[in-house]
């Protein structure tokens, strides 16, 4: 560990400004952000003592020492982050800000009691609004071992709605503002809640199995974008080994942008794709980790196209599943750009809680979703 020294000066008063009486020096442990102490949730990237990353949801854990916790960060354009400090991920975070400047020092706790403290910072916007890159750790005691990972974990792969475009917007005629895009009010988040499970998210607005928002990006789809480490960059590829969790269950939920715009991508096309992801998965995972296919009601031949792709394929433990027009409402329920808000997200979730339930074996408890 280095030492970080922070000095400042304190006078007397104005009749004695020219003489300082006093001097004041505080001492800081400097702790590199590449620390096996510290736990991170996501693909990430450790070059050095730094690390990287860019997906939505990419999340770390820190346990310390004393009142104070600083990090020195990058952003290579305007990420929003969520902080939680001696509490689990709820809903609501106790803090939101963005970090869009390089070598910037944010402080992340201050004046808290004494003992052990955590704090816990997500990346809530995705990967198009900034990569984000740790330095450092600054406070004032020990960084400790980080308490370790929860016994279940879960993996979702999707789109917008997996990226939680609009969750926090008031209205479904809102534009899109990076400032309330937030994936911890996505159905993702708030399933993972429910069965306390640790999640991570390999998700892009726009993205499609075989054809993407618009025919944006022709042959490049999300089967090519969740082999990458980073979600906007093409290489380096991503290896299981890089990831120390092996999630219990797989959700994908795609498709919404192969039929937007009035358009619907050819079935070979749409099959010979989604049979590649899921033969991605599996090759990740092993076979017996249980895969939830899920499809949005955007075109009523979606769920047909995603059955036939799981039929075909002939792997096993993959389900399928689809959500109705009458799964959310579209007033209340909807945020920007007719995207799902956070009541419309709950929605979504408790449609896909009894699948899960059943395909791992974990119980439903009788608790709200949130």
């Amino acid at each position: 560990m280095r030492k970080f020294i922070l000095t400042f000066m304190a006078g007397l008063s104005l009749a004695a400004a020219a003489e300082v009486s006093a001097k004041k020096a505080k001492e800081y442990i400097e702790t590199p952000a590449s620390d096996s102490r510290i736990e991170y949730t996501g693909r990430t990237l450790t070059n050095g003592s730094d690390v990287s990353y860019d997906w939505s949801g990419v999340y770390f854990r820190v346990r310390f020492n004393g009142p104070y916790l600083a990090v020195k960060c990058s952003d290579s354009k305007n990420s929003w982050f969520n902080l939680w400090v001696d509490k689990e991920m709820t809903p609501q975070a106790d803090r939101k800000f963005i970090v869009a400047a390089k070598d910037t020092l944010i402080v992340l706790a201050e004046g808290l009691g004494k003992g052990e403290h955590e704090v816990i910072l997500q990346k809530r916007t995705e990967g198009e609004q900034g990569c984000f890159t740790v330095h450092s750790f600054l406070s004032e005691g020990e960084i400790l071992q980080a308490a370790g990972r929860k016994e279940r974990h879960i993996e979702f792969i999707g789109d917008s709605y997996t990226c939680g475009y609009g969750t926090e917007s008031g209205h479904r005629d809102d534009p899109f503002l990076a400032e309330t895009e937030n994936c911890n009010l996505t159905y993702a988040a708030i399933t993972a809640r429910y069965f306390g499970a640790d999640f991570n998210l390999v998700s892009h607005s726009g993205q499609g199995i075989a054809r993407n928002y618009d025919n944006a990006g022709p042959g490049y789809n999300m089967p090519h974008r969740y082999k990458q480490l980073f979600n906007t960059a093409k290489e380096p590829l991503w290896e299981p080994s890089m990831g120390a969790y092996t999630p219990d269950v797989v959700v994908i939920y795609l498709g919404t942008n192969d039929f937007s715009t009035g358009q619907q991508p050819a079935e070979a096309s749409f099959r010979s794709n989604y049979i590649s992801l899921l033969q991605s998965i599996k090759a990740n995972y092993g076979e017996e980790t249980p895969v939830l296919c899920m499809g949005s009601n955007a075109n009523p031949y979606l769920y047909d196209y995603i059955r036939s792709a799981v039929t075909v394929s002939g792997l096993k433990n993959v389900a399928y599943m689809t959500v109705s027009d009458f799964a959310h409402d579209y007033e209340g329920d909807m945020g920007a750009s007719w995207h799902p808000n956070y009541k419309g997200h709950i929605k979504v979730a408790s449609c896909m809680i009894p699948y899960i339930a059943t395909l791992t074996g974990w119980e439903m408890e009788e608790k709200p979703y949130k």
